[in-house]
């Protein structure tokens, strides 16, 4: 059994997911790199996990396959011999007007950003009850509280993970497992690749540090929320969105 926590990062072939391995390795974390279809992105964190000082793992599976999710992380968890923390930072994004968002369309963020955060948080959860200790932080959005025109769906299932978040804080407190959401606002990742130069610089008028964040920014808060420091806090919705939702 690893003598040092272990985290499994769900969506950690690149962006945000791949900053909260590196993040999460530098803090003393051994990394589960999870990835679905890109396994080079994945390759490329595991490598920067590993030149941190960590002990990295690759572990694949599609999070729209229920039984495949709670396999691999039952497995991945038994391997290592503990599972100490979770961090759900997978998500697919539609950029569409609800009258033009197709029902596979809807299908597919539900099944990715929602369900697949519902059942990866409940089978590691099942190893943190063992232990009476765990962190679980699910990756949202500032759009799951204050909506955007143009992501109706997508905001949807953002606005789900609050629920979930805040539900599985109260049936976890007893066991000292705290569970929380980091939601972004604007940030440098592909996700955002589709925007105009117009969209992008109206979004930015509204942020009163004027800049987008970083995937760093956001793999920060999520490294405090697994540390010691972050005991007492549980239930929580940390925005990290350079004031956009104030």
């Amino acid at each position: 059994m690893s003598e040092r926590k272990v985290a499994l990062v769900i969506g950690a072939s690149g962006g945000i997911g791949g900053a909260c391995a590196v993040a999460l390795a530098r803090a003393g974390y051994d990394i589960g790199v999870h990835f679905h279809a890109n396994e080079k992105g994945a390759e490329e964190m595991l490598a920067r996990v590993s030149t941190s000082g960590a002990d990295g793992r690759l572990v694949s599976f599609d999070l729209a396959d229920p039984a495949a999710v709670d396999t691999a992380i039952r497995a991945f968890a038994k391997e290592r011999g503990r599972l100490d923390a979770l961090i759900f930072a997978a998500g697919v994004v539609y950029n569409q007007m609800l009258a033009l968002t197709s029902a596979a369309d809807a299908d597919r963020l539900w099944e990715t950003n929602l369900r697949g955060a519902l059942l990866s948080a409940k089978a590691a959860a099942k190893h943190m009850l063992q232990r009476r200790w765990g962190r679980i932080v699910f990756i949202g959005s500032v759009v799951g509280e204050h909506g955007n025109a143009g992501q109706c769906a997508y905001a949807a299932t953002k606005a789900g993970l609050i629920g979930l978040a805040k539900s599985m804080a109260r049936e976890l407190a007893p066991r000292n497992i705290t569970v929380n959401l980091v939601a972004p606002g604007l940030v440098e990742t592909p996700a955002i690749g589709d925007l105009t130069a117009e969209q992008r610089d109206g979004i930015l008028r509204q942020v009163p540090l004027r800049r987008a964040g970083t995937s760093d920014d956001v793999a920060a808060a999520v490294a405090f929320l697994c540390g010691e420091a972050a005991d007492y806090i549980t239930g929580a919705i940390l925005p990290v969105d350079g004031g956009l939702g104030a």
